[in-house]
Parts: structure tokens; sequence; C-alpha cells
């Protein structure tokens, strides 16, 4: 397929959105590589690998994107389209979040480094669920390898150019694997049970996006938190990367409490929520900053170039 373009408004930096939807460059779905972004999603009933990237620049970008396998119905291009859109906020203006935060002691040489970062999004609901089980109470490193084993385990795999791309796995397959299938990836015994109740309710039907969507942010935490296993932690986190709710910020992230201190330069937790609450209906953009900065601390993103006047 020939690349096509998808409209958005000016600054938008690709690489600082893919880093922060991947959070450590052993996603093995979600993948960086030469300036582009790759993913595979199904299309049709088979397999398509897509790759977008930024033909222009952050101050005049022109995202284009192509499948790099097969030719799909114009049905499915328009729902890829759509969910690209979703998962890079393509459709969000980010900047009066991003000036606030450069607004706070200590975090403007960050905030301008990620100008044109959008809040990335999760794939589907599922995905969200299974992006946030395996990571309580650990490490995002050790959280990541984790997910690599489902997928690995789980998900079908694409051949291109003589290279394997993995999807990520269905909420179907996660619903029919065997608890100690789920354990041998290195869930404990709580997290394989939470996580295979989640999918079974997802594959029947039973929870949905548009469902937890029309909620208010109190009462969606409330029906996320009613799950086994869910925590208003993992609901808060379900929340800002599944559906994309920036009027909330995870409640008793460590790390990006940790990340926070070190980007506004504040010495107490008390100290965070205090300008965590200051950017109310926008707080969640700041957990974004947050992990981008540390991104940005690894070498991981090219910090964009000061806006034009």
């Amino acid at each position: 397929m020939s690349p096509a373009t998808l409209v958005t408004s000016a600054p938008f930096h690709l690489e600082a959105t893919v880093r922060v939807l991947q959070r450590r460059p052993g996603n093995v779905v979600d993948m960086w590589t030469e300036g582009r972004y790759r993913r595979v999603f199904p299309a049709d009933g088979k397999l398509v690998l897509v790759e977008v990237q930024n033909l222009g620049t952050i101050d005049a970008p022109e995202i284009a994107w192509s499948i790099r396998n097969g030719t799909p119905s114009a049905r499915a291009r328009v729902s890829l389209a759509r969910t690209i859109r979703k998962m890079l906020g393509l459709d969000i203006d980010a900047e009066p979040a991003r000036r606030l935060v450069e607004r706070q002691r200590g975090a403007r040489a960050t905030a301008r480094a990620l100008r044109g970062m959008r809040p990335p999004r999760f794939a589907d609901l599922f995905e969200a669920f299974a992006n946030v089980v395996p990571f309580q109470q650990l490490s995002l490193d050790a959280g990541v390898a984790i997910v690599g084993r489902l997928v690995e385990r789980f998900g079908m795999q694409l051949s291109h150019r003589g290279r394997r791309f993995p999807a990520f796995p269905t909420p179907f397959a996660i619903a029919e694997a065997g608890i100690q299938a789920l354990r041998a990836c290195g869930l404990n015994l709580h997290k394989a049970q939470s996580l295979r109740h989640v999918a079974t309710l997802i594959a029947s039907g039973k929870l949905t996006e548009d469902e937890l969507s029309a909620m208010t942010a109190t009462d969606a935490i409330g029906a996320l938190t009613d799950l086994p296993g869910i925590g208003p932690w993992s609901a808060g986190l379900i929340l800002l990367r599944g559906l994309g709710r920036l009027d909330v910020f995870p409640a008793g992230d460590v790390g990006a409490a940790r990340g926070l201190r070190a980007l506004l330069q504040l010495d107490t937790d008390a100290q965070v929520r205090q300008v965590v609450e200051r950017l109310g209906d926008r707080r969640g953009y700041l957990y974004f900053c947050a992990l981008g900065g540390n991104l940005l601390a690894r070498g991981l993103i090219h910090a964009a170039p000061p806006a034009r006047r």
C-alpha cells in the first residue's frame, strides 16, 4: 500500500510519542526503528505490518502511514487509520497542558524538549489491562519482560522479509489460556487469574471501552476496582493509558511520583500532589512528562528544537 496521510496539528513529536507509548525499547510490539513507528495489527482476519513516519518536521508535520504487506479492504484501512490516530494522540491538542507544565519550577527544560509529544493510548481496552496488571508492584523493565513473554506465548506472528513481527495477544487467546501457562510467562497466581478474568469479560462483551468512557472518572475507577486484582493505581492507569482520560493521574504510582519529583525538582510527595492537583483536568499529562523526562535522560528521545517565534 502506498503511503497515506494522517493530518495533525503542529507541533507533533512522533519519536517522543512512540517512546512514551513503548515505555522501554524492549517493547516487542510497538517498535521504533530508523525513525519509524512499526506495529502489527489485525485487518480482514489477517495480520498487517503498519509503518508510520513524519516526512516533515515537528513544527510542520507530514505524517504518513503505510502497510508493508498486503492490501486490506477500504473498510479495514479506515479502521486502522482510526486506531493509529487514537494511539498517537493525533486529535489531541497537548500544548495547553505542556505549557502548564513548563510554568512549573524546574520543569521548563524538559517540557520544551518534549514539545509536540502527545499522550499516547494502548490499542484497545484489553491491551490496557494487559499492560497494567503485569506491572503491579514491579519495575518497568520487569513488567515489559513479562508482557514480552505473553506476546511470544499467546500472540500471533507475521513474517515479512525474513523477519518475524509479533502481534499483541487477543482477549480470546488469554481467556482460553491455562493459569499455569500464564504463570510461566512470569505472572503470579493472583495476576494470572485477574488477567484471564478480565480477558473473559472483554471477549464476551460484558466489559467495554464505550461503557467505561461514558462514566465519570470517579465512577469508572469504582467500576474497575470492583474487578478482582484491580486497585486504584491500576484503574487510574487503565483510564489514562487505555482510554485517554487526562483528568486522571494514577494514585500511588511510586515511579511516576519519583519521576515528577526529579522533573519538578521537589522534595516531597506532598509537593508533587499539589502540582498534580494544580493541573486539574490535564493532570494526566504530568505522568507522560515524567516518563518522557526519564527517556530523555536515557538518550531515547531527541529533544525538540526551540519553538519558532
